[in-house]
């Protein structure tokens, strides 16, 4: 007999996954490719939306050809910062421009000009000024910039919703990806920022409907319910969310470190937007307060530092467990030794002299410089909420020097790591399913572990 079965295509920049979860939300298949990216008409980098479109349609009907699964509903995570831009036939008008393409400076200093002042404008719209990763500076920049282009827009879909619309043809906005620093909302406001309205671009985004919305649809003969999409870290925060009842806070770990907190009712000010706080949106529209920092990657260019100044691979750091004497001796003479190569911080004026007595001792060091980093942007997630609980995921979860700093930097929280290797496509399939999920959910599907700092005499 078939197994009913949830379908999820998660689209992150690198690779293109699919999996089918049970009514249970257990992961019972999984499929991925990869897909070389194409060039831009400037030479950039983008996403091969042909490709994946021919991806997504052959993976899917395979899967409706099957014996073993019946689709009851599929949905979309992605990543966000990214528009595909139909015109008024339904086809594609430009390249997915990657929010890494590098934007004309006076483009943008024309946009804060008019729109700013810049501190302002970016505390209202839970920004950082980014270029192309604030995607709605994207639709000012073709108005501007490529005015034939813009022209033939119709509509303009956050690229969630754009493969939702692969499969139903019904275009639409929604709260998540709106409200991922895309300079577009005003959470002040709750609506569209003002110059959404004054450059006219409301005209091209869908209507907005619920995250949780979906379309009955028709395919080769199967009824399925086709969800509109989430943005992927949105849909990362949603089994935390439904499943713990308790306010907490999620650091999620990796090449950014990001502390996100979903319960701030507080609206970021000024010093917020100058620490790099921004916003995401719960898929009920309510703000997400984050905190970045550059982590993982100032981690790996420090590790290669190390590598080659004492002479030992770049893998060695992963054998270096927690020593509480090491520890101690350098917490009693503590003093900042590293020079950040990446990080949006400052060093400290004051630096000791980068002397060691064993890579060991340089690596406790460099933990503990960073970690005092990741309380401070920890805190200003947190705010003025009263949040007891702190949840770790990501890469960082296998450093045990890294959770036991934070236990120890935390000594009032309940610290816990999870593995949630399905994160955001786990989201996808629980959004759409709308249904209450208990507090047992991250042990059984996120290996959910409690840490306590190390007792030491």
């Amino acid at each position: 007999m078939a197994k009913e079965v949830i379908a999820v295509f998660d689209i992150g920049k690198t690779n293109k996954k699919f999996f089918l979860f049970d009514m249970d939300f257990k992961e019972v298949h999984r499929d991925y490719t990869y897909l070389e990216p194409i060039q831009d008409e400037d030479g950039h980098p983008t996403e091969n939306l042909t490709e994946l479109q021919n991806w997504i349609k052959n993976t899917f009907h395979s899967i409706l050809k099957s014996k073993d699964y019946k689709v009851k509903a599929v949905n979309f995570s992605s990543y966000g910062a990214s528009f595909v831009h139909l015109d008024d036939m339904g086809k594609v008008v430009t390249p997915l421009y990657n929010y890494t393409k590098p934007i004309n400076n006076d483009i943008v200093e024309k946009f804060y000009a008019q729109y700013g002042p810049e501190i302002k404008f970016c505390r209202e719209t839970g920004t950082t000024r980014e270029g192309m990763l604030n995607s709605g500076i994207q639709l000012y920049w073709l108005k501007h910039e490529k005015p034939e282009v813009f022209s033939k827009i119709k509509y303009s879909l956050h690229l969630p919703q754009y493969l939702s619309y692969l499969f139903t043809g019904i275009p639409v906005s929604e709260y998540t990806s709106i409200g991922c620093h895309t300079a577009l909302w005003n959470y002040e406001k709750e609506d569209y920022h003002e110059w959404v309205y004054q450059e006219e671009i409301h005209k091209l985004l869908p209507s907005i409907v619920d995250t949780e919305t979906s379309i009955n649809t028709n395919f080769m003969g199967h009824q399925i319910k086709v969800g509109v999409g989430i943005h992927d870290s949105s849909s990362a925060l949603l089994p935390y969310i439904r499943s713990i009842d308790k306010k907490f806070l999620l650091l999620s770990t990796g090449t950014w470190s990001i502390a996100l907190n979903p319960f701030s009712k507080e609206l970021l000010t000024d010093e917020d937007t100058d620490s790099n706080c921004i916003n995401y949106m719960r898929i009920n529209g309510e703000p997400v307060k984050a905190a970045r920092l550059f982590l993982g990657n100032e981690y790996n260019e420090q590790i290669k530092e190390l590598a080659t100044l004492f002479g030992v691979s770049e893998d060695y750091h992963k054998t270096v467990n927690f020593d509480a004497d090491i520890h101690q001796r350098i917490k009693d003479n503590f003093t900042h030794k590293f020079k950040w190569a990446s990080l949006d911080a400052a060093s400290p004026d004051v630096q000791a002299p980068m002397q060691f007595n064993s890579y060991e001792e340089a690596y406790h060091q460099l933990m503990m410089e960073l970690v005092e980093l990741q309380i401070e942007s920890i805190q200003r997630a947190i705010g003025k909420d009263n949040i007891k609980q702190l949840y770790i995921d990501g890469g960082f979860t296998n450093n045990q020097i890294f959770v036991e700093l934070l236990a120890r930097g935390f000594d009032g929280m309940k610290v816990k790591t999870t593995d949630a290797s399905l994160g955001s496509a786990l989201g996808a399939a629980i959004v759409i399913s709308n249904v209450e999920l208990d507090q047992k959910f991250l042990k059984k599907n996120y290996a959910l572990k409690k840490h306590r700092p190390l007792i030491t005499n």
